[in-house]
């Protein structure tokens, strides 16, 4: 098979996937760990966006909020948690069935269907954010290209807060997770002007995943 048929291929495969679980799934499982019930993602949500919030900031003044981006949304969680927190956020997820989920909740947010490639602005965001998503893009150069065009919506000193393990190799487990080392992330962004600042674990059972923040310094 030709390799612009199979990334294509895969790409279908992948949104057919999310859809699916999505559809079939709660508000927070399906973004969430479909291993555990409804308690144990309650506390996994709470515990990641606890550890989210000091890196973007809970408060922020009225007359001048942050603009946040988040990239991959799912069905809006932590959107909504951030535009509660007075922020300004924009959020796009490749899954029609989240987007939709999300729009009927509202809460503030503005979504939009689109891949983590496509999203395309004239204004630059003051945090990007994209949580539990590029672990999940098994094909290297459409995660590259997202990777890319997200670091490219960043402002100066702003910051792209992408997650995954803190690993030193790459580590696959199952069919739709494929964790990279941070220095894959670091050898891609670093060049682009933005340099990792701190990792953040989420500290959750024998989850390893984290928060990665790469702050723009040029």
């Amino acid at each position: 098979m030709h390799e612009s048929t199979r990334v294509r291929w895969d790409t279908k495969a992948t949104r057919v996937y999310w859809d699916t679980r999505h559809r079939e799934h709660d508000d927070l499982a399906s973004g969430g760990h479909i291993g555990l019930d409804r308690a144990g993602n309650e506390i996994f949500y709470a515990l990641r966006l606890g550890t989210l919030l000091p890196l973007i900031g809970d408060l922020t003044d009225p007359s001048a909020p942050l603009f946040v981006l988040d990239a991959g949304c799912g069905k809006g969680h932590f959107a909504r948690a951030l535009a509660r927190c007075g922020h300004r956020v924009d959020a796009f997820d490749a899954s029609e069935e989240a987007v939709a989920h999300a729009r009927a909740r509202g809460g503030g947010p503005r979504y939009a269907v689109a891949c983590l490639d496509e999203w395309a602005v004239p204004w630059p965001y003051d945090v990007v954010l994209c949580v539990d998503v590029l672990f999940h893009v098994l094909d290297d150069a459409e995660w590259a290209a997202g990777l890319r065009n997200l670091a490219s919506l960043v402002r100066i000193t702003g910051r792209l807060i992408v997650t995954d393990e803190n690993t030193g190799a790459r580590r696959p487990r199952g069919d739709y997770i494929l964790h990279r080392p941070a220095a894959e992330y670091a050898a891609l962004l670093e060049p682009l002007g933005l340099r990792h600042t701190l990792f953040a674990p989420y500290r959750f059972r024998e989850n390893e995943v984290g928060f990665h923040v790469f702050t723009r310094t040029r």
